[in-house]
């Protein structure tokens, strides 16, 4: 009996422990929390700009590949025109006179089922130009084909099509130029 009274007094742990400065710790102190606090801050700082910079970097991924894709579609219209594949008027461009045409497709010359042809599903948006209320279509800039690259003006026909975003890429030029 001794012997467990002895244990009881004692504990799981051993011997008890009274004062001040032998009690056990079970959780962190204001220095531990401290130090993990700035340590998180630290490593978020970093983080920060890299997570932006990663989605300046897919803006303009986006951008050029919707750029590119109107652009093969345009020239793919010209050359659907040259072929004789579609109407077309021999005094104009050969090129759609909006983007809407490309989505919109244009009768082939060559059916006899009234087929129309198609150059794009639907007309990308400019993904640096944030109105959702504006049609894909509305957020390009437009270069006719008498105009020049350096002053795109808008004409009978969509030649080119240019970001009318402000600002520079992350290779320092800007999205118009692009």
């Amino acid at each position: 009996m001794p012997g467990n009274f002895q244990q009881l007094i004692d504990g799981p742990r051993g011997r008890m422990q009274r004062g001040f400065f032998k009690q056990n710790r079970n959780g962190f102190t204001l220095i531990e929390m401290l130090v993990t606090v700035l340590m998180v801050l630290a490593l978020a700082s970093v983080a920060l700009p890299m997570a932006e910079m990663t989605h300046q970097r897919d803006k303009e991924k986006q951008l050029r590949q919707a750029l590119r894709d109107i652009r093969e579609a345009l020239d793919a219209y010209k050359h659907a025109g040259d072929e004789g594949r579609i109407a077309r008027n021999p005094l104009e461009s050969g090129y759609p006179p909006d983007l809407d045409t490309l989505v919109q497709g244009v009768p082939d010359v060559h059916s006899t089922t009234g087929v129309r042809v198609f150059f794009l599903r639907r007309v990308p948006r400019d993904p640096f130009i944030s109105d959702p209320e504006l049609p894909a279509a509305k957020t390009w800039g437009l270069r006719s084909y008498a105009t020049t690259s350096d002053e795109p003006k808008p004409g009978k026909d969509v030649y080119d099509v240019y970001s009318t975003a402000p600002g520079n890429g992350m290779n320092g030029i800007p999205y118009r130029e692009w």
